[in-house]
């Protein structure tokens, strides 16, 4: 049973910082690529960054470069995201996907399309 739990999320302050965590199992995160995405109200879900289990190479959204970290430890079976200079528009709740490694679809590395297993979100709020 491939399962995805995020914690970490809470209130953060403009400017200020917050990590959020994703538990995995069911898998070995060396042979997956595992996502962070959001969804505000009102808002479509989108991307966030993504990181390679395997080879931890990375990839960010511009709305998020330099400010954001994703990392992975793999003892740990666990992604982080690292949030700095936190904007009011970061506000969402946050979503741990992964998809298996050799399956891309074509859509991006930040399409929800390319992810075929979800966690049940964690809920940040960014205000003063």
């Amino acid at each position: 049973q491939l399962q995805l739990v995020e914690s970490g999320g809470g209130l953060g302050q403009p400017g200020g910082s917050l990590t959020l965590s994703c538990a995995a199992s069911g898998f070995t995160l060396d042979d997956y690529a595992l996502a962070w995405f959001r969804q505000a109200p009102g808002k479509d879900r989108e991307g966030v960054s993504v990181i390679s289990g395997k080879d931890g190479s990375t990839y960010y959204a511009g709305s998020v470069k330099g400010r954001f970290t994703i990392s992975r430890d793999n003892a740990k079976n666990t992604v982080y995201l690292q949030m700095s200079s936190l904007k009011v528009e970061d506000a969402g709740v946050y979503y741990c996907a992964s998809r298996q490694l050799g399956t891309p679809r074509g859509r991006g590395p930040l399409s929800s399309d390319e992810y075929d297993y979800w966690g049940q979100g964690t809920q940040v709020t960014v205000s003063s």
